[in-house]
């Protein structure tokens, strides 16, 4: 019952080994009669429990294991792959000796792991497995090897990694990646969501769109009611040019009087440390918490840069 809570499945009552029940469905919320309309069985040894839901347009079927396994029908669909496709069906399961020893050279607890349940896949090569919860329901998962490539399965929805945390936040922070999120955690941070895709190049010189033409920033416009009421928003996006425009870009569509922006310090004479994890790893908890709350009103920021360069167009006009 426990796995099951962790994916959205509630049980009324003890769930019985052999019983099979008739749930509401966590995926499709019953369909428009709002029927019990997902059937869930606990084999009678125990071991582990299988569901399908009923609704002909919703179907949601899998197996979770008492071990933390995980098999859905919907990561069974192609999946973009480093630029290929992939068919074979994904299971998860909790992650191994190799992949927390990982995570703990990347200074992330198993308690922070545990928290967001972060997963593996189960083959040879198990790839780390960042589950997107909302409601408490799991929705989607992204992919990554130790070598940093990425995928997702194909149709998942583009959601914040980590939305389910700020429900009841007066203020948030957004990062751009998971591992940056589970950073912030460490630092003490629970209030923090990731962007579920990579940075721009560069800011656009367009007009931003309309909230239904604005499909790069949908994940953002499908949870606007929430974030309409957070008044204080603190950008830590990475300090290269991409991470510097993904900043832009969203303090535009959220509204820069209500934005804060890090910049992360200097890690030699010319270059700052990139992001959240970079400056964990390398200063510590402590100071990556010290560079949060010494965030800058985005205004004050863009006042300062204005002012910097008519310094320097000053300092180059011919006496």
């Amino acid at each position: 019952m426990e796995k099951m809570d962790l994916i959205g499945i509630v049980c009324d009552e003890q769930c019985t080994p052999g019983k099979y029940y008739c749930l509401l469905c966590p995926k499709c919320k019953g369909g428009r009669l709002m029927e019990r309309s997902l059937s869930l069985h606990v084999i009678p040894t125990g071991d582990f429990a299988m569901w399908r839901c009923f609704q002909s347009e919703c179907g949601w079927a899998g197996r979770i294991f008492a071990d933390g396994r995980l098999a859905f029908n919907e990561f069974s669909r192609t999946a973009k792959l480093f630029g290929g496709t992939a068919k074979k069906s994904l299971i998860l399961e909790p992650l191994g000796d190799e992949l927390i020893t990982y995570f703990s050279k990347r200074m992330i607890s198993q308690e922070t792991l545990k928290r967001n349940v972060v997963m593996q896949t189960a083959d040879r090569q198990a790839a780390i497995a960042f589950t997107y919860r909302q409601n408490g329901q799991l929705v989607g998962c992204k992919y990554r090897t130790i070598n940093k490539k990425f995928w997702q399965a194909k149709g998942t929805e583009k959601l914040f990694y980590g939305i389910d945390d700020i429900n009841d936040a007066d203020e948030l922070i957004i990062v751009e990646g998971e591992m940056d999120k589970l950073s912030v955690e460490e630092a003490g941070f629970l209030n923090c969501i990731s962007v579920p895709g990579g940075a721009p190049t560069k800011v656009s010189t367009n007009a931003v769109a309309s909230i239904q033409k604005d499909t790069a920033y949908q994940y953002l416009w499908s949870c606007k009611d929430l974030l309409d009421k957070v008044p204080r928003i603190i950008l830590a996006t990475d300090s290269d040019e991409p991470g510097q425009a993904l900043a832009e870009e969203l303090a535009l569509r959220l509204g820069k009087h209500r934005c804060w922006r890090v910049d992360w310090p200097y890690k030699d004479d010319f270059n700052r440390f990139k992001d959240a994890n970079e400056i964990l790893v390398q200063l510590g908890a402590d100071a990556l918490k010290k560079a949060i709350e010494d965030a800058k009103s985005y205004q004050l920021c863009d006042t300062d840069e204005i002012q910097v360069e008519e310094d320097l167009e000053s300092f180059h006009e011919p006496s």
